[in-house]
């Protein structure tokens, strides 16, 4: 390696050095992190988690009060637990959120399983 080769790569690394910190200040590295954040919590996602969330808890609680049974329990969780895998595939297929027609189908999944689990 010459001198000229060394100072030329030295001034390159300078400018790519250079690049990342008015990048960063210029705020489009937190930018591309509240993307994530804001993909999420998106509202879609967060809807259908809810609603999996409170069929979790209705089936606990029909469990606890003797209207189901241990197998049925555990069978209604896992249908759940199916639901909740395919959200997060899509999601992850999708950028991190989901499109109105998969919120439809995994609602409509989601209808099924609470029609199991009683009033």
């Amino acid at each position: 390696m010459t001198a000229h080769t060394v100072k030329t790569e030295y001034a390159i690394k300078q400018v790519l050095l250079a690049s990342a910190i008015f990048l960063g200040a210029a705020g489009v590295a937190p930018a591309a992190h509240a993307d994530g954040a804001w993909a999420a919590a998106h509202p879609r996602r967060d809807q259908v988690n809810d609603r999996l969330a409170n069929q979790s808890r209705r089936i606990n609680q029909d469990y606890r009060a003797g209207e189901i049974t241990r197998g049925q329990a555990t069978q209604l969780h896992h249908e759940d637990h199916q639901v909740r895998q395919e959200e997060r595939l899509m999601a992850a297929q999708n950028g991190s959120h989901i499109t109105h027609l998969e919120q439809q189908t995994l609602n409509q999944q989601e209808n099924r399983i609470s029609r199991q689990i009683g009033p």
